[in-house]
């Protein structure tokens, strides 16, 4: 069944508003939600099966939370190193005031990008990236990153170790 929800939300740009405004979430929703988040790949058979509800129903609330906006998609996680980017950073960035739409269009083009958030305190994005080594972190830092006219400084800090978190903590 997950080419229907592929197809779902396949019909508009991921992160944009969708639908009418989010309904609350009851708790069968909140237990879909982490049962997805674990796995996306689940069934709505085993989904419907895990919350006690048919699978019409499960089909039709995954529908709904697709259409609401609240589940954006469905991704694997992905070991970096192992998929051949031994170099992750965190970046941020100031920027000139009011531009934040168009760096962010610009960050998303960037080879690597992995998340990009716009946020308060001393700096004004953070942007999460993987490249395959230092020599390509530091040219997308120093060449791509520095010639973008509204980015007035950046600061990278390199990770060391990642670990993913269980969606129930």
């Amino acid at each position: 069944m997950a080419d229907g929800w592929e197809q779902a939300l396949a019909q508009s740009p991921a992160g944009a508003p969708q639908g009418p405004p989010a309904r609350p979430l009851d708790a069968i929703d909140r237990d879909i939600l982490r049962i997805l988040q674990r796995d996306g790949r689940a069934s709505i058979r085993s989904v419907a099966e895990r919350v006690h509800v048919s699978r019409a129903n499960a089909y039709a609330r995954i529908n709904r939370l697709i259409d609401d906006g609240v589940i954006r998609g469905f991704s694997a996680r992905v070991n970096h190193e192992r998929a051949g980017h031994g170099a992750s950073a965190y970046i941020t960035l100031k920027i000139v005031q009011n531009s934040w739409r168009t760096v962010r269009e610009q960050l998303q083009a960037l080879p690597g990008a992995a998340h990009i958030a716009l946020v308060s305190g001393d700096f004004d994005v953070l942007l999460l990236v993987h490249t395959p080594d230092n020599r390509t972190l530091r040219e997308l830092v120093l060449t791509k990153l520095q010639s973008i006219p509204e980015v007035l400084s950046t600061r990278t800090l390199l990770v060391f170790e990642e670990t993913d978190l269980d969606p129930d903590h």
